[in-house]
């Protein structure tokens, strides 16, 4: 039946804790159930669900699981392992791979065998709203040589990799989540700075390739998730892809608040794109719309049959590799690269010693969707080293300086902030709490900018992973251990 294939190709979320009814019903013929951070309650809670959903059926789960900020998995408490920008800085393949590999066997001992990862933007705008220490860096040649350390590795584990987000999101001032980001540059530096990571990952053999909603005026004028330019005369023609092209979540406002869910579905399709990847919010209502208007197309010629059951196909056949992919067991209990790796990525400017408990501030931005409500904790660490904070205050402007300064008197002052250096409101509020307080402490878990907050004791930690908050701890306290 066409909406068998259909079905296959598409990847499914849902909001709710447990999967409801209308989910589980569908679950057997889909291409993929996506599990997000709202299903998440706590870090076993994959496996729960992982068990519950296998009892119907051998569906395939597939999750978001980079490492550092972007985690599915362990949502609630922060991520084991650090993300990409710390594995990029360290420049050390070993702990790359000794990451990739810990996140694997995690996710292989959850009942997971797809994971949408890794990122293999290279990062080549700061400003980047979306992107940031999700790459492995702004360097093609490192990104690369990353990228392909981190596939091999993850594919290793019996858990099918993703690399993200061709053609490359890292030259963008704008969220796709929330608009149609441009990348503007030539052809030619496309192909020297974004394309390799690509490229790499194929020569390893990524089985699966994520699309990205932007625009690369030089190459087309169509979103790349709907451009057969991209997808099916690059991709698979220039570059010889034989795997699954998956496209990024397509209720982002990239797409449906332009060309709409369903017809970018279908065009998706017709472009070359395999699986269609929906979200959590909302989501019987985006299987539905997507499954009618796929089906439609079909019917009236839009959409060539064949074209479907290609895309079918190469979805049946990942999966069938996750399936029957050997379990290679997990890894020593003792083992913890990712700790290592934060240590040598962390910069230090001036002596942020703590004298005692200190009062933290934390300067909270909306976060962006890929991220989700990121769990970031420093009081933690600091207390796990003897040096609880007295007081934490959550700022999400700069009405509450005043009363921090005044809390903080005769005591230790540290600002936690997440990419200041964008943030206009959170590089005032560090020029006050600094000005008035020369011994304050920034620590700071975005993309390190030290060109911009370029005064007062600085920590800059690259990432909101377990381990990047770990190591500013041991750096504020000079205790590199739990007692």
């Amino acid at each position: 039946m066409i909406e068998d294939l259909i079905d296959k190709t598409l990847l499914v979320g849902f909001e709710e804790p447990d999967p409801p009814e209308w989910f589980r019903r569908a679950a057997p013929g889909l291409g993929g159930v996506v599990l997000y951070g709202q299903n998440l309650r706590s870090d076993t809670d994959a496996a729960r669900l992982a068990a519950l959903l296998h009892q119907d059926s051998d569906v395939v789960l597939a999750v978001d699981e980079e490492g550092g900020d972007v985690t599915r998995v362990h949502y609630r408490n922060g991520s084991p392992v650090p993300g990409n920008y710390v594995l990029g800085a360290a420049d050390d393949e070993g702990l790359t791979g000794a990451v990739a590999t810990r996140i694997g066997a995690g996710l292989r001992a959850a009942g997971i065998g797809w994971n949408l990862a890794p990122d293999v933007d290279v990062n080549s705008v700061p400003e980047n709203p979306v992107i940031g220490v999700r790459s492995f860096g702004a360097d093609p040649d490192l990104v690369s040589r990353h990228a392909a350390t981190w596939v091999l590795a993850m594919e290793n584990t019996g858990v099918a990799a993703c690399a993200k987000h061709f053609p490359g999101h890292g030259d963008t001032r704008s969220d796709s989540h929330y608009g149609l980001p441009v990348v503007d540059c030539d052809e030619a530096e496309w192909r020297r700075v974004h394309l390799p990571p690509f490229v790499a990952a194929i020569e390893v053999g990524v089985r699966s390739i994520m699309t990205a909603h932007v625009v690369v005026p030089a190459l087309d004028d169509r979103p790349a998730t709907m451009s057969p330019k991209l997808l099916t005369d690059v991709l698979r023609g220039e570059l010889g892809y034989p795997g699954v092209i998956v496209t990024d979540a397509l209720d982002m406002g990239a797409i449906k608040d332009g060309v709409g869910l369903g017809p970018g579905a279908v065009a998706a399709l017709r472009a070359g794109a395999d699986a269609l990847c929906l979200g959590a919010i909302g989501g019987e209502g985006l299987y539905r719309e997507v499954r009618t208007a796929v089906r439609a197309a079909v019917d009236d010629g839009a959409l060539p049959l064949r074209r479907l059951e290609e895309a079918a196909e190469r979805v049946e056949a990942l999966l069938a590799w996750v399936r029957k992919a050997p379990d290679p067991g997990g890894v020593p209990a003792d083992s913890d690269p990712g700790l290592e790796a934060a240590r040598r990525a962390a910069l230090v400017f001036g002596d942020p010693t703590l004298t005692g408990p200190p009062v933290v501030v934390e300067l909270r931005a909306t976060p962006n969707l890929a991220v989700g409500e990121a769990y970031w904790d420093l009081a933690g660490p600091l207390a796990d080293r003897g040096v609880a904070p007295h007081a934490v205050h959550r700022l999400t402007d700069n009405s509450g300086l005043s009363d921090v300064l005044t809390a903080a008197q005769g005591r230790p002052l540290v600002v936690v902030g997440r990419d200041v250096a964008r943030h206009p409101w959170q590089q005032k509020a560090w020029h006050v709490l600094s000005g008035q307080r020369p011994d304050a402490v920034l620590v700071e878990i975005g993309l390190p900018r030290p060109d911009v907050t370029a005064h007062g004791q600085r920590v800059f930690v690259g990432g909101a992973g377990r381990p990047n908050l770990q190591v500013a701890a041991e750096l504020l306290t000079g205790v590199t251990h739990r007692p």
